[in-house]
């Protein structure tokens, strides 16, 4: 099994568990450094997320690759990544999304587009110049409020919600300044500006079979995202909106991968539910990120508490994944927000957070002494924890009383000159 992935990518260990126990060889395929010889001595395939070419040179490495070591199947984590999974599946008839759909599910604006073109209802969008400053008769004719955001960040970096014309033209120069390293030597920058979508919102976690959805998952995200910033907290599942609601959810989303061209493989869907419908803001040919996985288990005639890896393993291996359904409890992960920028100093009161009834785990994934910084600069979390019960409420309550037991320090940074 191919797992492409970034080199610093949570899930990697757990895709790893999931192979050895099914006895599947796993073979990474990852964007680290392609001139030395294998120095982690892992066997990995370098490959190239970025570039008009780093699609064909994978598929090139790859196929070299599958010489010697014959390839059954192939995953990703990630949206980059995602792409060039989906470009190997079509050069070596592997089960995948295709990589012209990932590319699209990855892009923002192709998103848009794609979703507008087969009359899934968006919100108003426009893609901005890589530099050019607003003029003035555009601020004043933009709708409010409206959502500032860049085409390729995840995990809520970057985006940014404005009220006014000021805060408009503040968010965009504010998203370059943001997106200006990652792009030196690449293309500028694009922002996309969109209308902000009132409502609730849900996550959808699920995996396409021959284009039709199978969902796993629907989550509630109780903490309300309204802006400036919209840096997601609680997930927690099953959907407390009830069977018509969760039909009307499931059902936009399996529209939305139609229109995007997604067949095969997971995908990770954003929602937002209001009086008007239901928005689907995105649809990732991916799983969900980070350690999140971990509140999803899943029980079948093979088996008990199967994480998402391992159903995943299975599914692009060719097999039916239709009789799994998520354990019977209430589950749920709280993503430890960064409450300011700085250096990590400790992360106390672990034992009296682990000790809340219904908590199962807590991990810290920030190191000690790491510089750290919230959205909409920042595109990651402390850490991760996880709570199960009998019903979502007493999830949610018990991911709330851990969180509030942990005492984050955090030092200024001290700039270099």
């Amino acid at each position: 099994m191919l797992l492409v992935a970034a080199t610093t990518g949570y899930q990697l260990r757990a895709y790893d568990a999931a192979a050895r126990a099914a006895g599947v060889e796993l073979v990474l395929a990852t964007d680290r450094c392609h001139v030395l010889d294998d120095p982690w001595r892992d066997g990995a395939i370098p490959v190239r997320f970025k570039g008009a070419t780093a699609a064909a040179d994978a598929v090139r490495a790859v196929r070299a690759a599958a010489d010697q070591r014959p390839l059954a199947g192939v995953l990703a984590v990630g949206d980059a990544p995602a792409v060039i999974a989906g470009a190997v599946a079509d050069a070596l008839g592997l089960r995948g999304h295709p990589a012209a759909a990932a590319r699209v599910a990855a892009n923002k604006l192709l998103t848009r587009r794609s979703l507008q073109a087969h009359g899934l209802p968006v919100p108003w969008f426009r893609v901005l110049p890589a530099a050019d400053p607003l003029p003035p008769e555009r601020l004043a004719a933009t709708p409010l409020p409206c959502v500032v955001k860049p085409l390729s960040m995840a995990a809520s970096q970057g985006v940014i919600r404005a009220d006014t014309p000021a805060g408009l033209s503040a968010a965009v120069e504010r998203v370059r300044r943001l997106g200006a390293p990652a792009a030196a030597g690449d293309e500028p920058v694009q922002v996309l500006v969109e209308g902000y979508v009132p409502g609730r919102e849900v996550a959808v976690e699920g995996v396409l079979a021959g284009g039709r959805l199978r969902v796993l998952a629907i989550f509630d995200k109780p903490d309300p995202l309204e802006g400036p910033y919209f840096e997601e907290t609680i997930y927690v599942t099953p959907h407390a909106g009830g069977r018509t609601m969760a039909r009307s959810i499931s059902a936009a989303v399996q529209r939305a991968t139609a229109a995007l061209g997604l067949t095969d493989g997971p995908v990770h869907a954003e929602c937002r539910v209001n009086a008007e419908g239901v928005f689907v803001l995105e649809a990732a040919a991916r799983p969900i990120g980070g350690l999140c996985s971990r509140v999803l288990r899943f029980d079948g005639a093979a088996g008990c508490g199967v994480s998402l890896e391992a159903l995943l393993l299975r599914h692009a291996l060719g097999g039916d994944v239709s009789g799994w359904r998520r354990e019977r409890r209430a589950a749920g992960v709280l993503m430890i927000p960064i409450p300011a920028a700085g250096r990590l100093a400790r992360v106390a009161g672990l034992a009296a957070a682990r000790s809340v009834e219904g908590v199962e785990e807590i991990v810290v994934t920030a190191r000690h002494g790491q510089m750290i910084e919230p959205p909409p600069e920042g595109g990651a979390y402390l850490g991760f924890i996880f709570a199960r019960a009998a019903r979502p409420a007493a999830v949610t309550a018990a991911l709330r009383a851990a969180h509030g037991r942990l005492r984050i320090e955090i030092r200024p940074a001290i700039p270099v000159v």
